[in-house]
């Protein structure tokens, strides 16, 4: 017998929280997420997202074992960016079992339909700012922080059901650098010669003021980004106080003019390198681990993703994203950094994709899709 539950009181959360662990049992590339950040994701009370906008988590048990687990989530901020009447759906977990995953995501659509919605896109784990997507290809090796990984069956259980590729995100890859690459130094050489701007390294004496300029270009630059919608004051709060104890200061980047910040490039170690080895857990001897791995031996974590990089329109003429690259290159190199992965980039962003390809040499590496589809009756 299959059922779709409607999660209501912690007990409900805490089998909603922990069956990707049933799910991804004895997948070695799979990254088990922090419990304690788990627990407050999925709480109303706490949670930034739920401040402005709402959701519900569904689980689907058959023969009273949870087997399943949806979010149907109605994000306010884009719909007064794009009035289009779209929901979404996200933390979608499923055993292969297309039955399963049909009710679950019949049962977003439902609850989406209510609120006046008519149209579904995911998965989205409540904004654009957080995980999205679902991994098309590459199943081989873990997820870098903050991107997600599933089992390949989960393409069958979306396009069985209906959904249709909406978007496609690329990850790009550099691995086992030892130098940086010629081309890119002599071009960034003859931009600095030719362009008046200057990159330098967060000053987390300052985080506050400087969250504040990260922030500023970031709602400026990514405005006209398919789906973009700006963070809350609350929402960046919030990320600045989980990111902050791993941040590597030369490794997040302001690119000013005449002082005032043009640019930003956010590149971060890639604590999965360490989280998927801890089960979930920092306590009781974890939170040591974690912080043994940051303060005495970030020689363990090789790896960083770069997560953010933009700038301004009016300054994008200058070549600042190169000299992006040049230096977390660089920099990344002097703090034992060998390897790291852009992401996620619009397959559709022609740009960004030329100046890795043809400067960086690089190929996409992982492909991450948003599916969507009409709401039916």
């Amino acid at each position: 017998m299959l059922e779709i539950k409607k999660v209501r009181d912690k007990k409900g959360r805490k089998k909603f929280i922990r069956l990707p662990w049933k799910i991804y049992k004895g997948d070695e590339n799979w990254v088990p997420p922090l419990l304690i950040d788990e627990k407050e994701t999925f709480n109303k009370q706490k949670y930034p997202f739920f401040e402005h906008s709402e959701a519900d988590f569904f689980l689907a048990y058959k023969d009273t074992e949870p087997v399943g687990r949806i979010a149907a989530i109605k994000n306010n901020n884009h719909l007064e960016t794009y009035n289009d009447n779209l929901g979404f759906f996200g933390f979608f977990e499923s055993i292969n079992d297309q039955e399963v995953a049909n009710n679950l995501f019949n049962r977003a659509e439902q609850w989406l339909s209510k609120r006046g919605l008519n149209k579904i896109r995911g998965p989205e784990n409540y904004t654009q700012n957080e995980e999205v997507g679902v991994l098309v290809d590459n199943f081989s090796r873990p997820p870098a922080i903050m991107m997600p990984y599933n089992h390949e069956y989960y393409l069958d259980l979306y396009e069985n059901y209906g959904f249709t590729k909406e978007k496609d995100l690329l990850a790009y890859v550099r691995e086992d650098a030892r130098e940086i690459p010629e081309r890119l130094e002599k071009k960034v050489n003859l931009i600095e010669r030719r362009y008046d701007f200057n990159i330098r390294p967060i000053d987390m004496d300052n985080l506050d003021e400087e969250v504040d300029r990260i922030v500023e270009v970031y709602n400026q630059a990514w405005s006209q980004n398919w789906g973009a919608v700006k963070m809350t004051r609350s929402e960046i709060d919030h990320l600045k106080e989980e990111l902050k104890y791993i941040v590597v200061p030369d490794l997040v980047l302001i690119a000013e003019v005449d002082d005032k910040p043009v640019g930003i490039s956010v590149t971060l170690p890639d604590i999965n390198q360490v989280l998927i080895n801890m089960n979930g857990r920092l306590f009781p001897t974890g939170i040591f681990k974690l912080l043994w791995h940051k303060l005495r031996n970030w020689k363990s974590v090789t790896f960083t993703r770069t997560l953010l990089l933009g700038v301004l329109e009016e300054y994008r003429h200058m070549g600042i994203d190169l000299a992006f690259y040049y230096y977390t290159f660089k920099n990344g190199l002097a703090n034992n950094f060998t390897s790291g992965e852009m992401s996620w980039i619009l397959k559709d962003n022609k740009p960004m994709r030329n100046a890795l390809e043809k400067i960086y040499g690089l190929e996409p590496y992982k492909t991450y899709r948003l599916y969507q589809k009409d709401i039916t009756e």
